[in-house]
């Protein structure tokens, strides 16, 4: 006589990674320059690195955006030694095609750091200082070739809302939005 095996439980899923996420300083233009300095990083934004002038200015920008609006793309931090590890938050859609006016949500992660929901974690993270300062939904703009971003999006919740083709033509770009 055969004895059924108790039933047991799914393993749960992993616990999000710790984050840790702050206003960028001055000397995080270096640092993200430096962990941004890799094709596969760059590959849907531009293709090559940036040099570091135009991270100077970007983080400059962050800055006045958290000053005005209370949120920006913050620095994303490894929880375990401080290192910067890449970015995320919101800011304002920097671009005159796409959705103009609206608030974008996005990330950036050194390559060392892809795969291990640090995405997730620091964007779910960001989103609550831009609901605290009462933006009512957010865009996520994606290069459609960009299979780990739009995977990012789904676990966000965000739905795919349109197509883009940006004025270059020489991409799609799908625009997630989702409701706070």
């Amino acid at each position: 006589m055969k004895t059924a095996k108790p039933a047991t439980a799914p393993p749960a899923p992993p616990a999000p990674p710790a984050v840790e996420l702050r206003v960028p300083t001055d000397e995080d233009a270096l640092n993200w320059h430096r962990v941004f300095n890799d094709p596969e990083v760059m590959e849907f934004h531009g293709g090559s690195p940036a040099e570091l002038s135009v991270y100077e200015e970007f983080t400059a920008r962050q800055r006045r955006h958290h000053a005005e609006l209370g949120f920006c793309l913050y620095t994303l931090l490894d929880p375990a030694d401080g290192a910067v590890i890449g970015f995320t938050g919101a800011q304002p859609w920097p671009r005159d095609w796409g959705p103009a006016g609206e608030i974008e949500i996005g990330w950036r992660l050194g390559r060392a750091y892809w795969g291990r929901g640090y995405a997730t974690a620091a964007a779910t993270a960001a989103l609550a200082s831009v609901r605290a300062a009462g933006v009512r939904h957010v865009v996520a703009m994606v290069d459609a070739r960009n299979e780990r971003s739009i995977a990012v999006t789904r676990r966000l919740g965000m739905r795919r809302a349109e197509t883009v083709i940006p004025p270059e033509g020489d991409r799609t770009v799908y625009c997630h939005r989702l409701e706070l």
